[in-house]
Formats: structure tokens, C-alpha cells, sequence
């Protein structure tokens, strides 16, 4: 198969067949680039300030860091609720955005008059409300730009997330180089008004093209027509055939208010059935009491379309559940990590100190290099050699980054090893303000393994999560990767509570205030170790998926 260059958005002038796709997301794109400039442009700095301006402790702010983290990413699944439900994803888009923006503005209040905490917390929280209404809906609000009825669109849409994550990636890195600095060396009220004004012009320029996009009105709420899937099957779970032989409900064959529901949704299929969780197919049975009623009852019977949405959520709980641990460590990077790089030599030069969170930005580099390597080189290569569309499985993906993730965790662990002998060796180990006499350069390695294991995992969930759920269920979808990035920072908490117990128990803190005394890696080794377990896991997990088929395009099951 040859590679489709139209697929690319740097090539979207000259394709006339993508307009409908490329020329509405770009919009969109850059109102995601100013939000991921403001989140990460807080969070990847957020312990210095807890630390430094607040003067919370080291662990009392990792954990601090980790759970505004951990609510930011559950917040998304009320966001997708509400977008689904009620107000659909462009007015979610722009109210979600506005929310946002009071929330950095309280920010701005609290850190140049009196370094309120209160206020900063209660700026901080509506921020995530305001992430909690955006983030489930504007990637998939991109995607939908894009029409799965054209097999063009349709592989343009396969690149676009390799390129949408580039522009998060982007904004990320920029404000980890310019907003960190910012807040380091001139203040923080300047470097939280910068994203404040990049914000404000990202909405104008997203609203500016609202007559270019594809709307999608709600579509009601996804957790009933769940609970609705549920509640029939439980009624029949003793019913053993249907009242009218090979009488199942769905396609043309539905009711109105099913059919309806298919052709609100432009993009919509109706999905094969399946054989997997074969206990909910109870509510697609026809017994006596459906046969004698002249309408149907939705919490009595299901059509095999609603059955097979709850099978395909049911499929990704269990790879969603394989995947924490690498939001575990992930959360490493702005805690600890961050705290290791300013015990170390941070110098460029006679005058210039590297910010010890800005080092974060070697991971956007590293994204910035290796998506577009494996957009346009690796996926092209592998094509030819395995007959697949995307090169490799999405799940495949996904399992090389969760890899990278076990190396990175043991790589991390050496290069702390490293500077706590260099420690030892100058006489600083009880001297925790001291700088070791080590260069911070020292810990690239394991943010470039990071980089590379984020590009490929965190891609893969995202284009699993979209594909891979219902089309009515999309922000949802998305909502539930996020959610495993916050319950990866929630679970990081319950680790670092655990090690600290059991540690102090024996007489040492591996996690305490004093780095050159701690045993940070230790506490890395554990978290390789369990990421590993994990990763053994989802293996095993992905080699027994079934990919969501759809009939009228003839797709077929694949597997690992």
C-alpha cells in the first residue's frame, strides 16, 4: 500500500478531498496548544512553588502536586458526561474554556499579592474544572472533523493523532522553556498572565472557525443505554432463547428511537455482533412479556448494537487497568525528578542556571523528533513488512512504550545511584541544600527514554480510546485515557505512602527532605518492578483483544 501524503497536515493545500478534516481541526489544534501551554506550564513547575514560596515539605508536596494532577484527569469523565448528555462538545469546548481562564486569573491574584494558599488552591481546582470540561471533548471534537464514510479521511485520520499529540507536545515544551523560566527567574505572576493572554487568542482563533466545523448535537446519556444493557440481562438471565427465532434487534431492523440515534451521529456504524461476554446477549432475547408488547421497552430489550457498545467498554477496562502503572511513573517526573535536578549543576555558561523542572522539555524534544520518525519513516516500513494499515497494531504500540517505561525506571534508578556517591565521596550527605558537584545532564538518559516511551504509549491510548469505544461514548472515550493518567497519580501517592511507612518502620526514609540520605533509588527499582508486572499483564491482556467491528465497512478482529 503507498503512503497517503495527503494524510499529513502539512500538505493540507494541497488536497482538496481532506478539506472537511485538516481545514477544521487546524482551528481546533490551536486552542489544545494554549491549553497544554498553561497546564504545563503550572504543573511541571507546581512542586517548586509549594516548596519554595509555600514551604511545604517534600513529600507533602509531591503529593500535593500528584493529586491536583490526579483530579485534574478524573474531572474529564464529567466533562465527557455532561458534553454527551447535554451540551455537546463545541459548547462544552468554549464553556469549559472560560472556566479555565477564572481559574488562572485567581492564580495571578494569589501569587502577587500575598502568596494566599487558599486562593491557590481554590485557582488551581476550578482550573480543573475547567480541564475536566475541555480535555475529554476538544480532541475528539478534532477527530470528528474527519469523515469515516472516506477511506481517504479515514487514514488521514490514523495521522492526525500522531500530529495532534505533536501540537500538545508543543505547547508543553514551550512553556516548560519559557514559562518556567519566567517563573523562576522574573516571577509568577507573569508567568501565569503570559498563558492567560495565549489562552484568550486561542478561543478567538477556535471560535473564528466554528462556521467550518462538523457539530455533533448530544446524544443522551451513554450510562443509561448501559445500565439499560445491564438491567435486561439480568431480568433474563434465565431465559435460555428468544421467543422468535433469530429475532434480534438492530441495524434497519430497530425501533425508532434506536434508528434515530444512528442517524444523529453522521460518523455512526453499527457494530457486529460478538461472541465475547455472552451473558449481556441475554438482553437481546425476545421472551413472552417483550412479544405481547406492542412497543419496546428499552430496560426489558436491547438491540445487538447497544449490547455490542457495552462489550467494547468492557474490553478496555481491563488494557486501561494494565496501563497505570506507567502513569505512575509519570508522575515522577514533575516530583521527584524534578527535585533531584536542582541539588545538581545546573550551569550553561558564567550567568545562565537551567530551571531543574525546564529539563522536563528534553521529553517534548524527543516527542518533537521521534513522532514525525515514526509517522513518516517507521510506519511506511513496517507496513511492507506486516500488511498493516498503521505499520503495527495500536496495541503493539502501546507495549513497546510500557517497555521503555521499565527501562526508563531502572535507568533513573542508576543515574541517582550515581549522584548520591558523588554525595558521599564530597562529604554532602547532611548537607541537602548543598549542590553536588554532578551535572544535571547526568539524567538525560532516562528523560529521553521517556520521551520515546510517552510517544508511542500515550498516542497509541489515545487513538485506542477513541476507535475503540462507541461513537456516541467518544468524549467518554477520551475522558477514560485522561482518567488514567489521574488515577496513576492518585495510585503514585498510595506507593509513595507505602515505601515511606515501610521504610520508616526500618529505620530510614527512603523518601524524606534530605535527597542525598533518601534511597530514591530504591524507591525507582520498585516502581521498575512493578511496572514490569504490569507490562507482563497487558501482554497477555492485548494478545486476547478483539478490535471493535464494524459490518458496513467489513473490518475483521485483529490481535496482538
Amino acid at each position: 500500500m503507498a503512503e497517503n501524503t495527503d494524510a499529513y497536515p502539512l500538505l493540507v493545500k494541497h488536497s482538496s478531498a481532506h478539506k472537511g478534516g485538516w481545514h477544521a481541526a487546524i482551528f481546533i489544534i490551536w486552542v489544545e496548544f494554549a491549553e497544554r501551554f498553561a497546564y504545563y506550564g503550572l504543573s511541571g513547575n507546581l512542586i517548586t512553588y509549594l516548596t519554595n514560596a509555600l514551604h511545604q515539605p517534600n513529600t507533602a508536596a509531591a503529593i500535593n502536586v500528584n493529586t491536583w494532577t490526579g483530579v485534574s484527569s478524573l474531572f474529564p469523565l464529567l466533562g465527557g458526561f455532561v458534553a454527551d448528555s447535554y451540551l455537546g462538545r463545541f459548547n462544552t469546548i468554549v464553556a469549559s474554556s472560560l472556566i479555565y481562564l477564572v481559574g488562572i486569573i485567581l492564580l495571578i491574584l494569589s501569587v502577587s499579592a500575598v502568596k494566599n494558599a487558599t486562593l491557590f488552591f481554590v485557582g488551581l481546582y476550578v482550573i480543573s474544572i475547567g480541564d475536566g470540561g475541555y480535555m475529554p471533548c476538544v480532541q475528539t471534537f478534532a477527530a470528528n472533523q474527519f469523515d469515516d464514510g472516506s477511506p481517504e479521511e479515514r487514514n488521514a485520520k490514523s495521522s492526525f493523532f500522531n500530529w495532534w499529540y505533536l501540537s500538545t507536545v508543543a505547547g508543553g515544551l514551550l512553556a516548560t522553556f519559557l514559562l518556567i523560566y519566567l517563573q523562576d527567574n522574573v516571577g509568577w505572576a507573569t508567568g501565569l498572565g503570559v498563558p492567560a493572554v495565549v489562552l484568550v487568542l486561542a478561543l478567538a482563533m477556535f471560535l473564528l472557525g466554528k462556521n467550518r466545523y462538523r457539530k455533533e448535537g448530544p446524544t443522551g446519556s451513554p450510562f443509561t443505554r448501559m445500565a439499560q444493557v445491564f438491567t435486561a440481562a439480568i431480568r433474563k438471565w434465565r431465559v435460555k432463547t428468544t421467543r422468535e427465532p433469530h429475532t434480534y434487534r438492530y441495524g434497519e431492523e430497530e425501533e425508532d428511537d434506536e434508528s434515530q440515534l444512528q442517524s444523529s451521529q453522521p460518523n455512526s456504524h453499527s457494530i457486529a455482533h460478538t461472541n465475547e461476554f455472552r451473558f449481556l446477549d441475554k438482553a437481546m432475547i425476545i421472551d413472552d412479556l417483550d412479544a405481547s408488547s406492542k412497543t419496546r421497552n428499552p430496560w426489558t430489550l436491547c438491540s445487538v448494537n447497544q449490547v455490542e457498545e457495552v462489550k467494547l467498554v468492557l474490553r478496555l477496562i481491563p488494557i486501561w487497568l494494565s496501563c497505570l502503572m506507567f502513569s505512575v511513573v509519570t508522575a515522577q517526573l514533575h516530583t521527584f525528578m524534578t527535585k533531584q535536578g536542582s541539588t545538581m549543576v545546573r550551569s550553561i555558561g558564567p550567568h545562565f542556571q537551567i530551571p531543574p523542572a525546564s529539563l522536563q522539555g528534553v521529553v517534548g524534544v524527543i516527542i518533537l523528533i521521534a513522532v514525525p520518525i515514526y509517522d513518516r519513516v517507521f510506519v511506511p516500513f513496517a507496513r511492507k513488512l506486516t500488511g498493516h494499515p498503521s505499520g503495527i497494531t495500536v496495541l503493539q504500540r502501546i507495549g513497546i512504550g510500557l517497555f521503555l517505561s521499565v527501562l526508563n525506571m531502572v535507568v533513573a534508578a542508576l543515574a541517582e545511584a550515581k549522584r548520591v556517591s558523588i554525595a558521599r565521596e564530597n562529604n554532602l550527605l547532611d548537607k541537602p541544600k548543598a549542590i553536588i558537584p554532578m551535572s544535571i545532564w547526568w539524567m538525560l538518559p532516562q528523560y529521553f527514554i521517556y520521551g520515546a516511551s510517552d510517544a508511542l504509549t500515550v498516542v497509541g491510548l489515545q487513538e485506542l480510546f477513541y476507535d475503540q469505544v462507541p461513537e456516541t461514548m467518544r468524549s467518554l472515550g477520551a475522558a477514560s485515557y485522561l482518567s488514567l493518567l489521574g488515577v496513576g497519580s492518585f495510585a503514585s501517592n498510595v506507593v509513595i505512602t507505602v515505601v515511606q511507612q515501610i521504610s520508616s518502620r526500618a529505620g530510614e526514609e527512603w523518601l524524606g527532605d534530605n535527597l542525598n540520605r533518601a534511597h530514591l533509588d530504591s524507591f525507582y527499582l520498585v516502581l521498575a518492578g512493578l511496572s514490569a508486572v504490569s507490562l507482563c499483564v497487558y501482554i497477555w491482556l492485548a494478545k486476547k483483544f478483539m478490535y471493535k467491528n464494524l459490518k458496513n465497512i467489513n473490518a475483521t478482529g485483529q490481535s496482538l
